[in-house]
């Protein structure tokens, strides 16, 4: 015990009498439980009880809970004061600094910034103050401490601020985040709320019907890919031509998403509703062509569902009408619908094993499909009729002047950094420090929203250009695995239509676990770019591992290279998207060429020439069909991955 006050004295520890008096208080009273529990007058439980309670609660606690609080404050204050300098710079200067400062700062080992954004010590202090609080409101649950029964129901909203203004500013990702990435929804994260605050024009049921549409949708675009080729067959066309008309729709989509997005300009409802028709006549068109025996309107039918594709209209809505608070959610719903939508397709195909005729009209496993989403489509939209809201006002993309999530330096610098006299006294007039509108015209007409395709490309940077190419590659060797799956298992293997579905419905259920994965631990361990690079590297092995050589082809190379350039590709879309939001121009995020359109254009396109690629190869034979697709996916992916060596160091 005297060496234990010696050491305290050589720290120069402060207020040492009273942390040594403390010690043999508690040495005492070890000593005194010690005496109680062996001659039986004392209990565990209430030993552990009031030893924890006297370890938790030191003398002056209180007030060093408030001193704890008012340093909460301080720290608040100045993460308040940096985020309101950088948006000041951001505004000012015309490029996003704030996400490459913190980005690059945050996490770095040297950095004193690091030292706000600590979270360990935060949740120390706010645990603590839990604890006092309830204290203070005298609960009678019986527990031997906090750290035992963690779940106390007084929550003070300060302590909520503290972790929202954490959360705002340091880098951490979590799945929702990463998900809601998917979207491509561009947004500006340090926005303030009453920026964003669109709760009159929020309509939860509406919200619901949108993610419903992509759900379909993304059900309609996979539901046929097992049978397609059967189908074909049966109209008396080879089994390649089902590469025509698996990707007939996507032809049709590029179409689409461009008026689609234009019309959202004007209504949400009107473009939902017209989907909708056209979703049913063309899915009705395509279950008719088997007793038709036209392989012509096959191909309508699918040209028809493409142009019903509102993924545009779905993407719109939530940037537009659903509030920021609740944004990521729903954008993170978007992106769960598609996935579930694409895992469903094919496990559907599953249950249409039937044959049978009513009237003239044929039910088999390759019409059922098409009789099945026309009743869907016409369920929902009598659904939509009835439940949609119409947003009160639908704001016309060429008024938007809104921020955005990322600014690229797009007209230089547009005012100066350091102001004259008199332009100090005339931003102090205005207030320019809380006034977020006093960027002048020229800023103003820098964020005009972009309706023209060449203006569009003009705000391109060489890294968003990589990236749109990087995700067209993706997307390419993903159709070529989904749309072939039919033709190769068949040929190599003799799989059944149940056995095609199956496999391509497992695919569809890895994209959660994935994006779990990546969005809860890998984002957190590595750069995003450094994610992008191995995934292109991962798909590329997938590729190479998927060519058919000497060997015989056997079903674990085929399955394990399929799951290899599947999984890589969706952790590669992920990472992607997540760049492409924040390197990508601020005009971009509204009007009818904003960013989640040239991403959905990219990725079209890609399978546009995937499923052509198909068709021509059948030309050479079966038996080269597998070889002859892989190769243009293995060019494309090479070229993407030496493509993004070069765009490396600007992509942060």
């Amino acid at each position: 015990m005297v060496a234990f006050g010696k050491k305290l004295r050589e720290l120069q520890i402060p207020e040492w009498r009273e942390h040594y008096i403390n010690y043999k208080l508690m040495k005492k009273k070890v000593n005194r439980y010690t005496q109680q529990i062996e001659i039986g007058t004392q209990n565990d439980y209430y030993v552990l009880r009031d030893f924890s309670r006297l370890l938790d609660i030191q003398e002056q606690y209180r007030a060093a809970g408030q001193d704890l609080l008012r340093l909460l404050a301080f720290v608040e204050i100045n993460a308040i004061g940096l985020r309101k300098i950088l948006k000041k710079f951001d505004k000012r200067f015309g490029y996003k600094f704030t996400d490459y400062y913190v980005k690059t700062r945050a996490n770095h080992p040297h950095s004193q910034l690091k030292q706000v954004f600590k979270q360990v010590g935060i949740v120390a202090v706010a645990g603590a103050i839990f604890r006092n609080l309830a204290e203070l409101e005298d609960h009678k649950e019986s527990y031997i401490s906090i750290y035992d029964q963690l779940d106390l129901s007084y929550q003070d909203p300060v302590i909520d601020s503290i972790k929202a203004a954490l959360n705002r500013l340091s880098n951490s990702t979590n799945f929702l985040q990463f998900l809601g990435k998917h979207a491509m929804l561009l947004e500006d994260g340090l926005s303030d709320p009453a920026e964003n605050n669109v709760d009159e024009r929020y309509n939860f049921m509406s919200l619901l019907l949108n993610l419903v549409n992509t759900f379909l949708y993304m059900v309609n675009t996979y539901i046929i890919v097992p049978t397609a080729d059967n189908y074909t067959m049966s109209l008396g066309a080879a089994a390649t031509v089902c590469g025509i008309v698996i990707g007939a729709m996507p032809v049709a989509q590029v179409f689409s998403s461009v008026y689609f997005s234009s019309w959202s300009n004007r209504s949400y409802m009107q473009p939902l509703v017209f989907s909708s028709i056209i979703l049913v006549v063309g899915n009705t068109l395509y279950a008719l062509a088997y007793d038709l025996k036209s392989i012509t309107v096959l191909l309508v039918g699918r040209l028809f569902c493409g142009l019903g594709s509102a993924r545009a209209v779905n993407r719109r809505y939530i940037t537009d009408c659903v509030p920021l608070r609740l944004r990521m959610q729903a954008s993170a719903g978007f992106v769960s619908a598609s996935a579930l939508g694409m895992a469903c397709g094919p496990a559907l195909a599953c249950v249409f094993q039937r044959n049978f005729k009513i009237s003239f009209i044929t039910f088999n496993e390759d019409t059922l499909p098409g009789w099945a989403m026309a009743l869907a489509w016409l369920i929902f939209l009598v659904w939509l009729c009835i439940c949609f809201k119409e947003p009160s006002s639908v704001i016309p993309s060429e008024a938007y002047t809104g921020k955005t999530a990322i600014l690229i330096l797009e007209n230089g610098c547009t005012q100066p950094l350091l102001l004259s006299k008199d332009g100090k006294q005339e931003c102090a007039d205005q207030e320019c420090d809380d006034d977020d509108n006093d960027d002048g015209g020229q800023s103003k007409r820098s964020r005009k929203p972009v309706n023209s395709i060449m203006l569009a490309y003009k705000l391109l940077t060489p890294s968003v250009k990589v990236q749109l190419f990087v995700y067209f590659m993706l997307k390419y060797a993903m159709e070529i695995v989904l749309a072939e799956s039919s033709i190769i298992t068949g040929y190599y293997f003799v799989w059944s239509t149940t056995n095609v579905a199956v496999f391509l419905a497992c695919l569809g259920l890895t994209v959660l676990p994935v994006n779990i994965i990546v969005g809860n631990y890998l984002s957190n361990l590595f750069e995003e770019r450094q994610l992008l690079l191995a995934s292109e590297i991962m798909l590329c092995i997938g590729v190479i591992m998927s060519f058919h050589t000497l060997i015989p082809y056997s079903v674990p190379q085929y399955v394990c290279s399929a799951l290899i350039t599947f999984v890589s590709a969706e952790i590669l879309e992920g990472v992607n998207l997540s760049l492409l939001s924040r390197v990508m121009s601020s005009r971009l995020s509204r009007g009818t060429f904003n960013g989640g359109l040239l991403s959905t254009e990219a990725g079209t396109i890609a399978r546009v020439i995937a499923d052509g690629t198909i068709t021509l190869s059948g030309y050479l034979g079966e038996s080269k069909l597998l070889n002859v697709t892989l190769l243009p996916s293995l060019f494309i992916c090479v070229y993407a991955i030496i493509a993004t060596c070069f765009t490396y160091n600007s992509l942060y």
